[in-house]
């Protein structure tokens, strides 16, 4: 059962990531701005005032502007950093802050935050979603990992793909965490 199942993650990570790459640079800026738009329409963020966000990688939904915008406005903007198999969390300032990290994405420099009960919104990347809120990540189960610590139960998840990253169905393990709500382009 176990190989299985990952024989299928692994099958709709070439799947998506060949979709991905068809996308055209108009067709993702379109798409992005779209999903962006969309997910600041969300009431939930609306009203975030401490919010984990992603310094998207080239095939994610681009968030940089996003962030930069937020924390312009005086919004705690939190970005994830990777060490050995956790996900830590520190706070964006400046586009000045951020060193290339663990798997090329770009990390604020700083003291950790720790705070997390103070967080009132998480927004998620993924390689697929479904309308469950099932997500499928890059496989490293990072957000799995940050999202079952004990302060984060309360916190709102928001899913961020393109269209073509929303799928029929993800398959899914029992440590996996769904999203709260899926936005897409």
């Amino acid at each position: 059962m176990e190989l299985a199942l990952q024989q299928e993650k692994a099958a709709l990570r070439r799947r998506l990531r060949a979709a991905l790459k068809a996308m055209d640079a108009e067709e993702r800026r379109t798409e992005s701005e779209r999903a962006v738009e969309m997910l600041e329409a969300h009431p939930r963020f609306r009203s975030a005032q401490t919010l984990v966000l992603f310094h998207s990688l080239p095939d994610e939904v681009f968030t940089h502007t996003l962030v930069e915008k937020l924390a312009a406005e005086g919004r705690r903007v939190l970005l994830p950093v990777c060490q050995g198999d956790n996900m830590l969390l520190r706070r964006y300032d400046s586009r000045e802050d951020l060193r290339t990290g663990a798997f090329r994405i770009e990390e604020p420099q700083g003291e950790a935050f720790e705070d997390y009960g103070a967080i009132d919104l998480v927004v998620v990347p993924g390689v697929a979603f479904d309308k469950a809120g099932h997500r499928m990540g890059r496989g490293r189960g990072y957000y799995d990992r940050f999202f079952a610590h004990p302060d984060l139960q309360h916190v709102y998840k928001i899913g961020l793909c393109y269209p073509c990253q929303l799928v029929e169905s993800v398959p899914t393990e029992p440590h996996d965490r769904p999203v709260d709500c899926v936005v897409c382009g």
